[in-house]
């Protein structure tokens, strides 16, 4: 990391060869702002400026004065435009923004002069060349064929090269690992009540709330019904059907047992909301570390919910209504393999009970 002329500028070479510029925040050492244009920028100066009164401007550059018009860095301009429209609009989360900007960026940076309409083997290509970080690689063709979608869609180009490139990942199919039993022990164990970990993971299995929700649900969301406290939300994520569920005694004594309080219930050590869930999602990461959990994550706590509600007797419906999925199918992904070993567990003690 270079410092550079600028006061709180630094200059980072990221591992995919691309160079980032970030400002801190001028009275708030612990904030830092990516730069969406490096120095050679005719806007850099207001961007920097900005940036440090703690205000992330984008460039007002066309996508044509950016990369040649009919390239694939075009096609990436144009679409990351368009996807901060969409964030501007609430109908996408800014974490899809950082997420999909970044594998972008790592594209146009790889290939600044490629032409647009790439054949289907060079989509393979990217994706074979990312193969060190599966989960990545096929993150990036993830992109590349929304991209191209979005493309078609809007009359920018008629094909789609990322159409029928399978997946390389392994775990892809089951998606996040779910928590055992003995895994919620050993990261309480780790992590006693009144720690902010411990009331995370509370708060994630007592809810099965999204990672996007818990950087921002508080006592603001608490409402009484019937004598009991319970919580009710909006989900962050798109389609999604107001959540509400009761407040059990282990949530509302963790919630309770905070000694700072703020917005929201999950606070940095400096008192403050996390800002993105991708910084939540870091936080927990070392949570896990720290009990010998590198293999988990907070989906996972998510999915466990999901799997341990089957196991307990609970119906398809009764998993949608606490997981605030509109759609059985959604639910059955979480479900499913609980649900298998139910039935199976059933079917097997009518056949015990015949005479053999």
């Amino acid at each position: 990391m270079i410092k550079l002329k600028y006061p709180g500028l630094t200059r980072e070479n990221l591992p995919t060869g691309e160079i980032r510029h970030r400002v801190r925040v001028q009275g708030d050492a612990n904030r830092k702002i990516t730069l969406l244009a490096g120095p050679d920028h005719k806007e850099f100066s207001e961007l920097y400026h900005a940036a440090r009164r703690g205000i992330q401007l984008k460039t007002t550059t066309p996508a044509e004065e950016r990369a040649t018009r009919g390239s694939l860095a075009w096609l990436t301009y144009l679409y990351l435009d368009h996807i901060e429209k969409q964030v501007e609009a609430g109908l996408k989360s800014q974490y899809t923004l950082v997420q999909q900007r970044s594998f972008l960026i790592r594209l146009r940076t790889a290939y600044p002069d490629y032409v647009m309409e790439m054949p289907k083997s060079q989509v393979i290509k990217i994706r074979d060349g990312m193969m060190k970080t599966p989960g990545a690689a096929d993150n990036m063709v993830k992109t590349i064929r929304t991209m191209y979608n979005w493309g078609i869609e809007t009359g920018h180009c008629t094909d789609n090269p990322a159409i029928g490139v399978a997946k390389i990942n392994k775990n892809s199919k089951g998606g996040a690992k779910p928590w055992t039993v003995d895994d919620l022990k050993t990261f309480r164990a780790t992590h006693q009540a009144g720690t902010t970990a411990h009331l995370y993971l509370t708060l994630l299995m007592f809810t099965a709330c999204r990672i996007s929700d818990a950087t921002w649900l508080g006592r603001q969301q608490e409402f009484d019904h019937e004598g009991q406290k319970w919580l009710g939300w909006q989900p962050k994520k798109k389609n999604s059907p107001y959540v509400e569920v009761p407040m059990l005694p282990p949530l509302l004594k963790a919630t309770r047992a905070a000694k700072i309080l703020g917005m929201s219930y999950i606070l940095t050590e400096h008192g403050q909301s996390f800002r993105s869930e991708k910084a939540l999602g870091n936080r927990m990461r070392k949570w896990c570390e720290q009990a010998g959990l590198h293999h988990l994550s907070s989906h996972g706590v998510r999915k466990a919910a999901g799997e341990l509600l089957v196991h307990e007797g609970c119906t398809t419906y009764e998993v949608m209504a606490i997981l605030g999925h509109s759609e059985s199918k959604t639910s059955e992904v979480y479900t499913k393999g609980a649900e298998r070993r139910r039935l199976a567990m059933s079917a097997l003690s009518k056949l015990e009970g015949m005479k053999w």
